[in-house]
């Protein structure tokens, strides 16, 4: 059995959806969510089963019969890590391969987030099963935050347009994990991924608008409009992780394009291109409404 945890989120998806092409006979799949109802609606005919971080014994049962786990973590607070591998370890899984980012490797990245990968990272390291790291760019499906603004205003609103980042197709970020979690030879390693080149979000603003036909404007956030619109969604720790995140992408800390998507699946990475026309569909405005039909008897011009 091959466990995907996070399969409800963008990655583990994608995982879940690549794997039947490459999986070797006898090995089935099952996915561990929090909410299995929705993991079982979203991937018919896939094994769900709930599990959580917190909860041991959900992770003893998930993890049950399992041979290689596909790791996602999110939660910056906890063990999520050590307790997901303590659990393994306990059910005899033999291989982990943890979705990390790539900014472990970046020692001016000292925020919140990336001191938690990297915890997390050790974890693998000195856990004695077989472990792979993925250690990706940003999701170029990161871009669907403006799908909203593009479909009622024409308008991406982001920080630091002009900043470069090699960002990644998550579909490619999947066909490596599944070459991972199902072929020999991947043990001990850890891998950068990125797109095949670095883009602004202005060039990328620019491409959403030539496949959608229409102009796009790019509105230029200050830090401070940018730290309110996250507190929205985040808690401060994470807002000030995201910021210190934008400020190293501005001084170039993410725009090194790395050719391992192409080594690993034997295609060359996806653009932002190639993702963008893919999804092109959740950035398209509606029809316009047609006009109301006049109603009552229409007097004749005298």
């Amino acid at each position: 059995m091959v466990l995907v945890t996070g399969a409800t989120g963008t990655v583990g998806g994608e995982v879940v959806r690549a794997l039947p092409a490459r999986l070797p006979a006898g090995l089935g799949v099952r996915v561990m969510a929090r909410d299995p109802a929705r993991a079982a609606a979203m991937f018919p005919g896939v094994e769900a089963v709930a599990g959580d971080y917190t909860d041991p014994p959900s992770l003893a049962s998930a993890l049950r019969g399992v041979r290689t786990a596909f790791l996602v973590t999110a939660r910056v607070e906890g063990d999520d890590d050590a307790a997901f591998v303590a659990a393994a370890r306990a059910a005899g899984v033999r291989r982990v391969v943890k979705l990390s980012a790539a900014a472990v490797l970046d020692p001016g990245a000292d925020d919140l987030i990336t001191r938690r990968q990297r915890a997390g990272e050790e974890v693998l390291r000195g856990c004695g099963l077989e472990w792979t790291l993925l250690r990706p760019r940003a999701f170029m499906s990161n871009s669907l935050s403006w799908a909203a603004s593009v479909r009622r205003e024409h308008t991406v609103r982001a920080l630091y347009g002009s900043a470069p980042n090699a960002c990644v197709d998550p579909r490619d970020i999947a066909e490596v994990a599944v070459r991972a979690l199902t072929e020999e030879g991947h043990a001990g390693r850890a891998y950068t991924l990125t797109g095949p080149q670095a883009v602004t979000a202005v060039e990328q603003t620019r491409e959403l608008g030539r496949l959608l036909g229409i102009p796009l404007r790019f509105e230029e956030l200050t830090a401070d409009r940018a730290r309110a619109a996250l507190a929205g969604r985040f808690p401060p720790p994470l807002v000030e992780a995201l910021l210190a995140s934008a400020e190293r992408q501005r001084a170039g800390a993410k725009a090194r394009v790395e050719d391992t998507v192409s080594a690993l699946t034997g295609h060359p990475a996806r653009s932002f291109h190639d993702w963008a026309r893919d999804h092109i569909k959740a950035f398209t405005p509606p029809p316009a409404a047609p006009a109301p039909a006049e109603t009552g008897t229409r007097r004749p011009t005298p």
